[in-house]
């Protein structure tokens, strides 16, 4: 018996309105990565998703994105890999980006006027 697959979250709408925002690393320092942004605004599927799942080779649903500006979206994948890690990088928690990320999906979803990352 062949066993059914959870079908992943897909919300163009949502991660629009993700880009749309700034880098959720832009008002935050660090000591050891510069916290300017570069480029442009990208949807960062997270790693570690806060609903659903992550499978090898596979991304995060849509509702588990954060904003990151290019640089930090490309530091994250080619230089640090752990996204966890990389947020305390910044000074953050661990599970910044899962809050983030969640509190976007929420304003989103409910209207609610968006709080800064």
């Amino acid at each position: 018996m062949k066993k059914s697959k959870k079908k992943q979250a897909s919300n163009k709408a949502f991660m629009e309105y993700v880009a749309k925002h700034n880098c959720c690393l832009m008002s935050h320092s660090s000591d050891i990565v510069s916290s300017s942004c570069g480029g442009g605004v990208q949807a960062h599927h997270l790693l570690k998703p806060w609903d659903g799942f992550r499978g090898m080779g596979m991304r995060a649903s849509d509702n588990n994105c954060v904003p990151l500006c290019y640089k930090h979206h490309a530091l994250l994948h080619d230089k640090y890999g752990n996204e966890d890690k990389f947020w305390t990088l910044f000074n953050l928690p661990e599970n910044y980006g899962r809050g983030v990320s969640q509190m976007l999906w929420h304003n989103f979803n409910y209207g609610e006027p968006d709080g800064d990352c």
